[in-house]
């Protein structure tokens, strides 16, 4: 879930390969590109315990996550790839490994069957091309979640939604409190997306995005989709996200804070956004953070124990570095415990087996055990639509959903436009 684009992008790649920030073969360092968030200190600490050991130094290079995916594209058609990079398995890697620019991981995992066990198979295997590993598990599972403020319901004598009646009543409820229902990032369209994501998972089943996701754009088209562009113009028409929504940033925090002040709500976003608030408002995270799942829909044929958001980002190899068995060796210690631990001390709920046994020790166990056990019984995990498209598809897609939440498309003519994508 990221998005946007080129233009000043090229221009900050350039600037950072000068400065030697990019390629193992530019200052005889080992390079992990890293997403730029506050869950980047369980790798850093990772790095460190690496370096201590190893005769090649390795070194974390953090990229701002709004211009992440372009700039590792810019990167990755240079001489000046990551050794290591940060990615979101199946679609957003799929090119690069159809070009042959990464390293197959097939034997690492056949050559120490402990390690290939360590993680939980349905979640492995989202790190997987046409059968061939490329991904290792790096955070932590990451559902789509329904956070909301606990004070702020409380103050209205309100509990959070079971049905989608429940939810609507909580819009007209919050609206007339004058506070806005669901802080949205409408800037960043991909918060937008997750909306679309659970409404067309709840009212069809995961077989609708599925055909799309096979490359059959006529899935677009599917009554579902249309369904959901309308429920979702129908939520902004009645005030959900207030009026400001387009110009509020997921990446500089605007609708985290909004949730955290109690300027709003809801929040609906993965489940980094407890660690979020646990680094930028750690009262609130502890105190007032409420969490529920997205709640199902009157008639729909999807099972309400569905979850959509990212099974959980992946490290991969790239092809042509310089440093193949020391980068092997430092994605395997993704299952060391001490990462492990690490994660789950920032907020992280880990996809190792037997992850639950240590969840004790998260600073809010509670949430780790709703997260852990929400993955654990899904029926379906959906890939956020935009990690499990082609990007020639995928960036378009979240365009036109921007133009939907905005105003500038109607269902019918959202729907058409997705489904002329190739």
């Amino acid at each position: 879930m990221t998005t946007p684009r080129v233009g000043a992008a090229g221009a900050i790649v350039l600037a950072l390969l000068a400065t030697g920030c990019g390629g193992g073969s530019a200052d005889d360092r080992m390079h992990v590109w890293m997403y730029q968030d506050t869950l980047v200190v369980v790798q850093d600490a990772a790095v460190e315990r690496f370096n201590a050991d190893s005769d090649v130094q390795a070194v974390i290079d953090e990229v701002p996550g709004d211009t992440y995916e372009d700039r590792l594209r810019t990167a990755m058609g240079s001489s000046e790839q990551p050794d290591v990079f940060f990615n979101w398995g199946a679609g957003s890697i799929a090119p690069y490994a159809e070009q042959g620019m990464l390293t197959p991981l097939d034997d690492v995992f056949a050559e120490d069957p402990e390690f290939a066990d360590a993680y939980i198979p349905s979640i492995l295997a989202a790190g997987a091309i046409d059968g061939t590993q490329y991904g290792v598990p790096l955070r932590g599972t990451q559902p789509v979640i329904l956070f909301y403020n606990r004070a702020v319901f409380e103050e209205a004598g309100a509990e959070p939604p079971e049905t989608w009646e429940d939810l609507l009543d909580l819009v007209d409820l919050f609206t007339e409190e004058g506070v806005i229902p669901f802080a949205l990032a409408g800037a960043d369209p991909w918060t937008e997306q997750m909306w679309l994501q659970y409404l067309v998972d709840r009212l069809g089943g995961p077989e609708v995005f599925q055909r799309i996701a096979d490359g059959d754009p006529e899935g677009w088209r599917d009554p579902v989709v249309l369904e959901a562009a309308e429920m979702v113009r129908d939520l902004v028409d009645r005030g959900a996200f207030g009026d400001n929504y387009a110009s509020v940033s997921y990446t500089e925090g605007g609708a985290s804070t909004l949730l955290s002040e109690g300027r709003a709500a809801m929040h609906l976003m993965g489940s980094w956004e407890y660690s979020t608030h646990l680094d930028q408002a750690p009262e609130f995270a502890t105190e007032d953070l409420g969490y529920v799942a997205f709640p199902p829909l009157p008639g729909g044929e999807g099972d309400p124990a569905n979850v959509a958001g990212n099974p959980t980002n992946f490290f991969s190899i790239t092809a042509d570095t310089p440093y193949p068995e020391e980068a092997v060796a430092f994605v395997k210690s993704t299952d060391d415990e001490e990462y492990v631990r690490d994660m789950i001390a920032n907020g992280e709920v880990p996809v190792t087996v037997g992850a639950e046994e240590l969840l004790s020790e998260s600073p809010s166990p509670e949430f780790a055990t709703f997260q852990y056990e929400m993955v654990r019984d899904a029926p379906n995990f959906q890939l956020s639509w935009d990690q499990a498209l082609p990007p020639s598809v995928a960036s378009p897609m979240t365009t036109e959903i921007e133009r939907l939440f905005n105003g500038q498309s109607t269902p019918e003519e959202f729907v058409e436009a997705l489904a002329a994508l190739q």
